[in-house]
Parts: structure tokens; sequence; C-alpha cells
């Protein structure tokens, strides 16, 4: 049995970077042995362990064949004989098929140290447009800071354009894009996982509906999400499926939007129920500050300093018939004290 560090963690020590999370690959191994060696089983469809002290991921070497639609589609084969090389070969791109052994020596089979050294996104084999997340990954591999620069191999780029073209990317998960997006909102080069998405023919059926991603870099993941939204009519999320957290920032942010100076006043209660100042104080602050707001942030400072500053306890002693009423005179004192 033999051991090898592989993937992006080799890719991040060679640049200079720090890798947080190491791959392993076992070659010469069975699952049984790996659970007599006390390691525990976690993989669904390969066998994949988790090491005894370090709780770390350890994958026996595998190959693989197509079997079907989507980045599961795949039959594995993996046995004591599956050699280092043969599992590198299944790998995505070159950078990324690069192996280290227990002495510090590496293993690159193919030619992944030179597109380093020449900043290149290039293909391990041709079997790369089988799995459709492949070109998904790719946008988020150009967000990360030290790989944002790199160039993308001609041939790669068709395979992944045919990615695009053909329907593989409509039956990936929702939980998977949603695990690249954050990442990639996560980056402060976010605006480049879009950017490779448009330029690739990416975004049918996930992100078809976006054409503007001009992000604030320095902002929170959550508030990048709303920047996107702000920018393409709320209609990004209605592919997707969002945690909680992003949904309600999403519907908070319509309503901020939706709220009109000079419009009717009947409307603008409505929204200003909707918004709840008192329970969402922190984060309209928040959204508020992003550029989309710039002519009405003033006016809805105002607003909501306005609404904070009335006494809305009064309505736990109201009787219960007069409630809308006294709520409604504060909302439009409020508005009134901010025109």
């Amino acid at each position: 049995m033999k051991i090898f560090q592989v993937g992006g963690s080799i890719r991040d020590e060679i640049l200079g970077e720090e890798a947080n999370d190491k791959d392993w690959v076992v070659v010469g191994s069975s699952p049984e042995k790996m659970i007599a060696e006390g390691f525990k089983p976690i993989g669904k469809d390969f066998p994949v362990f988790l090491h005894p002290e370090s709780n770390e991921e350890y994958a026996l070497a595998r190959t693989e064949k197509k079997s079907g639609k989507g980045y599961k589609g795949f039959t594995f084969y993996y046995d004591e004989t599956v050699t280092l090389e043969e599992d590198l070969k299944r790998r995505d791109f070159t950078i990324n098929s690069i192996a280290k052994d227990e002495n510090g020596i590496l293993i690159d089979p193919y030619g992944g140290l030179e597109d380093l050294k020449d900043k290149i996104f290039r293909q391990t084999s041709e079997s790369f447009s089988e799995d459709p997340l492949r070109s998904i990954r790719y946008a988020k591999f150009k967000t990360y800071p030290h790989l944002a620069d790199f160039a993308l191999d001609k041939t790669t780029e068709e395979s992944i354009r045919n990615i695009g073209k053909s329907n593989e990317l409509n039956h990936l998960s929702a939980d998977r894009i949603w695990m690249e997006l954050r990442t990639a909102l996560s980056s402060p080069r976010s605006a480049n996982f879009f950017s490779s998405l448009v330029s690739l023919g990416l975004t049918d059926p996930w992100f078809s509906k976006i054409s503007s991603y001009d992000l604030d870099e320095s902002n929170s993941p959550q508030l990048k999400w709303i920047e996107l939204e702000l920018q393409n009519n709320f209609s990004l999320h209605e592919s997707l499926e969002l945690p909680r957290e992003f949904i309600d920032l999403t519907n908070l942010s319509f309503q901020l939007a939706a709220v009109d100076i000079e419009g009717n006043q009947e409307n603008l209660i409505d929204k200003l129920e909707k918004i709840n100042f008192h329970r969402n104080q922190k984060e309209v602050e928040e959204i508020i500050k992003l550029k989309f707001f710039e002519n009405k942030r003033d006016y809805l400072i105002k607003l909501k300093d306005n609404i904070l500053s009335k006494d809305f306890s009064i309505l736990g002693e109201a009787p219960k018939e007069d409630m809308m009423k006294i709520k409604k005179d504060l909302y439009i004192e409020s508005i009134k004290e901010s025109k």
C-alpha cells in the first residue's frame, strides 16, 4: 500500500499558497485493508475513508467510465491493480493531476508542472468533457487570486464550450451548483465566476438570467448576491436552491428596491410593513450601502431613523380594533418627516 498527496493542495503548495484541505490517494489497497488499518469508510459511490487521527480523506485509486448523465453518471473501478497514473488521468486539469509521495517527490505524468509555470488551464485527458461539473469548477478556479490570470488552453476551451452546448449542465444538482457558487462568492474575484460562465456559454440553465455582474469585491458573499439580484431584476434565485439566509436577504432587498419616494402612500406603508425596520435594522443598513441605492440612500436612512424613533410599543396597550390605525398613523408621520 502506497499513499500519495494529490490534487489542488499540491498545486497550491507549488504556487506558494497555503493548502487548507489535502487529498490523498491510496494505491495497492482495498476497502477491507483500509478498515483493518483503522480508516472509517464514508464514500457512497467509491471507497473514500477518513484517517483515524487527522480525519483527512483518503480515496482508493480508481478509474471511471461514463455511464449516465451529469457528474454522477459514472461507473467506478477500483482494486489493488489501479495505478497512480491511471487515477491522475481521470482528474480535470493537468495542474490538479500532480502527486507527491511520502518522500516529497513530485509525480507529474501529464505535464502539470509545466502548465503551472506557463499559467495554463489544460485538460488532463479527452475525458474532461464527460463531467459537466468541471466547466463550473473552471469558472470557480478563476476566482482564486493565484489562478485568476491563468489562460485557458484552446482545446480545453472547446471541451468546455461543448459542455455548454450539450444538455449535461441540466443534470447537475442544485445543491452542487450552490456549493461552487458559494465558494465563488467568498472569493475576492467573484465577478470572474460569472464572466467565465457568460463568455464560455455556460449560463443555461442555472444562470440563464444573468446579464450584469458588477460587484464590490470587498462585500460579504451575502451582499454580493444581493448586488447580483438587484442588477438582474431579482431573477437569479428562480433557478437555484439558496439557503434561507440568502432568500430572506433577497426578499428584503426587493422590498427596499421597490420603495417609491413619490409613490402611493398606501403602497409605501405596505412595503414598510414587509421591510420591518425594527426586526431587520442591521440588514437594512448593510443593504442600502450598496451602489444600487445611491440615489435614495439618504431618504431610506431618514425613513428608517424616523420609524425607529417612534414608540410602537403603544400598540401593545391599544385596543385590538385600533391597532392598525395607530400603526398606520405612525408610519404616515414617519413618511412626512422624511421628505
